[in-house]
């Protein structure tokens, strides 16, 4: 891996490779997982990875096909770990430096479109990269998964108001269920932050604290809610962004679909 840099919690050399590879990102094949939500300065653990996700089996196939076509004329090498349709895993490896890059097919549904950014080309809009997150926190039990999720509570969106919105991408839950699947995650030990790359140090017991305060937010938004509005985001135009619409008058609900789409702006 490479020196950390100083801009974004991306290595020195991930954040060069991304550069290089942003020319053939596109709305359907975007920067997503740990490295999209790392790109700020505010964030508490390095990427050890870049992840592109893409909206079919095909896309994936073409999109490393093309990327590694343009790395290997620059210069990296690129050693295939796995292959198969829909996964693409590798290293990129250029003079002393290397990073895992993954090409996968995820599901096209999604609550906004792909932003552009100027720096990797396309990625994952934060909030579904939040919502993302709260479901693979549910699944798996990884720490770097609740320092991700706390992060987005701090800075991006409360995390009631994520459980309540994965709701719409996995229906198969509820916001209490998914809470109650939370609760058992959290049990960080020294030894499990030792394995992350962290931008800094972090105190467990005011990690704790944190994150039990976040679970205990959960159910006092779901039972705030309409029950018929359930899997969805609330955007204020007032704001102009997605929002806790508890006293907030120009909230509306904001559905995602396939593609993702643009906040409905309701003239008052």
């Amino acid at each position: 891996m490479g020196d950390c840099g100083e801009a974004v919690p991306l290595t020195d050399y991930q954040a060069e490779l991304a550069r290089l590879l942003s020319g053939n990102r596109s709305p359907d094949s975007y920067l997503a997982g740990g490295a999209a939500i790392l790109l700020e300065p505010n964030t508490a653990r390095y990427s050890r990875d870049l992840d592109y996700f893409h909206d079919s089996e095909a896309r994936v196939a073409e999109a490393f096909a093309a990327d590694r076509q343009l790395m290997e004329r620059k210069g990296y090498g690129v050693d295939v770990e796995t292959q198969q349709p829909g996964l693409v895993r590798a290293i990129a490896r250029k003079g002393s430096h290397s990073t895992k890059v993954e090409w996968a097919h995820d599901s096209a549904w999604r609550f906004m479109p792909a932003v552009h950014d100027d720096r990797v080309g396309f990625l994952l809009h934060p909030v579904d990269l939040a919502v993302n997150k709260v479901l693979a926190l549910v699944g798996r039990d990884e720490p770097r998964d609740v320092l991700d999720t706390l992060h987005f509570h701090r800075n991006e969106l409360v995390l009631g108001a994520l459980c309540w919105a994965a709701c719409g991408k996995d229906p198969g839950f509820s916001p209490l269920s998914i809470l109650e699947l939370l609760r058992r995650r959290g049990r960080i030990r020294e030894e499990d932050l030792a394995r992350l790359d962290l931008a800094g140090a972090i105190d467990l017991h005011v990690l704790k604290r944190e994150w039990i305060e976040a679970l205990d937010s959960v159910k006092p938004f779901a039972t705030s809610r309409p029950p018929e509005e359930i899997g969805c985001l609330y955007f204020s135009a007032s704001m102009q962004r997605f929002i806790d619409p508890r006293g907030v008058e120009d909230a509306v609900p904001h559905h995602g679909r396939p593609g993702g789409v643009l906040p409905r702006v309701v003239e008052h």
